[in-house]
């Protein structure tokens, strides 16, 4: 394996022009010991590559003058590295999903109020504007009542497709504005639902639903088009909606929900953009299909395939290949332990590239769509997103981060040798483009720590260190347990980021334990349907190699977790008390409470089983814990319902509180926040309590609440 060559490219924070408003001026080489600079920290996101490859934008996401919000703009970057970043939009409201026409005008969405209107409506929905690819003042390109979310744009056609919520009876805008002013003046918020789910995420489904319409250029060459609504009557088909725009302009490929009994699976459809006539692709229900793109000459769709889980059959995610003219799915790569993201054409249509998780990473790959063939482009551990390949496939583009690198734009040469068996790896020099904003220094250093099972599987963990700790000054450990459980560490977090802990001291475990992605089907398999079982002994097991390392204090350990790692947590908290203090944010409590009132429910009822509930449910162990633990839930989270924290604290509290009602746990409670807990200023609120609870519970502190809790 030859290594990856990274090469630094002038910076906009260094070079060019004025760099006034520019977001690198402003960065602080050192963010994470002032949780206010931390959250100021300007973040990539997204990387669109104009089609005759001279152009790169991406967004640059800031606080606002009020730091209560991240406002995007988009910035354009030079493909050959030779010139600065330069900023393209500008707005109060900001803007992001970005596309490319063909003449290299760039479409965006926002809420920017309309200047053609003598009374601009303040809370006007996204609208999807154009930015002329010589530069000037942006343009109102299409507009809906329920405004405009994802945008797809034919590649030679340059046939726009765009989703919009819509009210189930609307025959028209019109038609749908007067409907949703009725409820607005009648103050109206119910929803009737007919089918399984009523919510996602952090959001209630309907009453809108999500609709496919073309843009239709205005008559005499106006700017201003109009929509054309393909999809009239989908009901909930395209929630959560991935499309794909064939070429010619003549054809969608999207993913369609189709219901079955207790819930729906996601099938892909394809309809027709003169007369939306939809015809079903691929619909199995054994299988999930996502992430359609069409090839270079229309005829082939890649695509994402996700095998349905059962009690005994796991989950897995692979590539595929669907033949236009004769409906036939190929496989491909299928034995490669890659989990692969969504794939990319190179422009000959011999090849896809694609980021997959892998051994803690997420490489750059290119698989031949011949012969399945797989070669790794990029052997670093960078984590590859937003491929973008240049007409020529001569390059390639993507924004790479790592665990200690927020996402930067960096171009690849698609060079390569070997016999492409994925374990050969090309000569790929990665060069860093001049970015936006620039790379704040980690406050300490990343390492590996690996080791094996009980049954020899291989384990490996990120380990991010106090640049200062060794034998002579130990650092406390906080063992940092991720979510999914199909996930891995392997890229950057903003959200839950290792290095504010570093800046006060800590060290930071990031292991990936069985059901982890990026190690194989047959690592999947070992903690599938006993979730309590080898993912916790493989942490403990992680965990016994990392303390007895002389540059950790292992008298002086916490565990905390997300989601899937907040359930960990509160089974560690019933299963050890070798740990001084325990956050769970988000964690699923009682897993038989948790099933019927997850938003998911369909699929939570095909992998997991009443014997499974019962084995590996962390309330059944709730005497067991010894442990002072911090529980952190928003209310408007639907993944993991707040009722879980509600359940988890009252149970705590009733075993724990003393005569006076004091006890050793804290419950943080936002009822405005979700899953995530995104804002800044409550993210600040968050990093806050846990580090002053990690230092009375690790450290042995005095406990102080927060100023802003008080």
């Amino acid at each position: 394996m030859t290594d990856t060559r990274i090469v630094d490219a002038p910076s906009a924070a260094t070079e060019g022009p004025d760099t006034s408003g520019d977001p690198a001026a402003a960065t602080p080489a050192n963010p994470f010991h002032d949780l206010d600079a931390y959250v100021a920290v300007p973040r990539l996101e997204g990387l669109v590559l104009s089609p005759d490859g001279t152009r790169l934008v991406t967004g640059v996401s800031t606080l606002d003058p009020q730091q209560v919000r991240y406002v995007s703009a988009l910035w354009e970057i030079d493909p050959t590295g030779a010139r600065p970043a330069r900023r393209l939009t500008r707005s109060a409201k900001g803007e992001r999903g970005t596309a490319f026409l063909p003449d290299g005008s760039v479409l965006f969405r926002s809420t920017r109020p309309d200047p053609g209107r003598a009374d601009p409506d303040p809370d006007v929905p996204p609208a999807l504007w154009v930015l002329p690819p010589g530069g000037g003042e942006a343009a109102l390109l299409a507009s809906r009542p329920g405004g405009i979310r994802e945008v797809a744009v034919a590649a030679d056609a340059g046939t726009v497709v765009v989703v919009s919520p819509t009210m189930p009876a609307a025959v028209s805008a019109d038609d749908d504005e007067r409907r949703r002013a009725e409820r607005k003046e009648r103050k109206i918020g119910a929803i009737l639902h007919e089918s399984y789910p009523v919510r996602y995420w952090d959001s209630d489904l309907g009453p809108e639903q999500p609709r496919l319409l073309a843009v239709v250029p205005a008559a005499g060459g106006g700017e201003r088009g109009e929509l054309r609504d393909l999809t009239p009557a989908p009901g909930r088909a395209l929630d959560e909606v991935e499309f794909d725009v064939t070429p010619d302009g003549r054809t969608v490929i999207t993913t369609w929900l189709v219901p079955e009994r207790g819930g729906r699976r996601k099938g892909l459809a394809a309809v027709d953009v003169a007369t939306g006539e939809r015809r079903m692709l691929l619909d199995d229900p054994a299988w999930e299909y996502s992430g359609p793109r069409v090839s270079p000459d229309g005829s082939t769709v890649a695509l994402r395939r996700f095998r349905r889980p059962t009690a005994t059959g796991i989950a897995l995610s692979t590539l595929a290949l669907l033949d236009l003219a004769t409906g036939t799915l190929r496989g491909l790569a299928e034995d490669w332990p890659g989990w692969p993201g969504r794939p990319v054409w190179t422009p000959d249509g011999a090849s896809l590239l694609v980021s997959a998780d892998l051994d803690g990473a997420a490489p750059v790959f290119r698989i031949s769509v011949a012969t399945g063939a797989v070669q790794r482009l990029t052997p670093d551990r960078g984590a590859y997103s937003d491929l973008q390949v240049c007409p020529d496939g001569g390059w390639a583009y993507a924004l790479r981060s790592a665990v200690d690198c927020p996402p930067l734009p960096v171009r690849l040469r698609l060079t390569a040798t070997g016999d492409g068996d994925g374990t050969d790896v090309g000569s790929a020099e990665v060069e860093l483009l001049p970015a936006p904003a620039s790379a704040p220094e980690v406050p300490g250093r990343l390492t590996e720590v690996t080791t094996t099972a009980a049954d020899g599987s291989p384990l490996r963990a990120w380990l991010a260190l106090p640049a200062g700790a060794g034998a002579a000054d130990p650092a406390p450990l906080l063992l940092w347990i991720h979510g999914g459980p199909l996930s891995s560490w392997n890229a950057w977090s903003w959200r839950w980021n290792p290095w504010l802990a570093v800046a006060r001291g800590y060290a930071v475990l990031l292991p990936d334990p069985a059901l982890s992605t990026g190690y194989g089907e047959e690592f999947i398999r070992r903690g599938w349907g006993a979730w309590g079982g080898t993912p916790y002994t493989d942490l403990m097991t992680v965990t016994d190699v990392t303390v007895a390392r002389d540059d950790i204090d292992e008298g002086r350990t916490a565990a905390m977790g997300g989601s899937f790692g907040g359930y960990m947590a509160n089974w560690v908290a019933g299963h050890t008390d070798r740990f001084r203090g325990i956050v769970s944010h988000a964690g699923l409590w009682a897993l038989d409470q948790f099933g019927p009132t997850t938003d998911a429910y369909d699929y939570w009822r095909r992998e997991v089983t009443a014997e499974m509930v019962s084995a590996n449910s962390p309330h059944r162990f709730v005497d067991e814990i010894r442990t002072p633990m911090l529980v952190i839930h928003g209310d408007r989270d639907y993944r993991v319902p707040v009722g879980e924290a509600i359940r988890l604290w009252a149970e705590l509290a009733e075993r724990a509180s003393a005569e006076d009602g004091t006890m050793p746990h804290k419950f943080l409670y936002f009822p405005d926040e979700h899953h995530w807990v995104l804002s800044p200023q409550h993210a600040k609120v968050w990093y806050s309590t846990v580090f002053a609870f990690l230092a009375h519970t690790v450290r042995g502190e005095a406990w102080v609440v927060p100023d802003v809790l008080r």
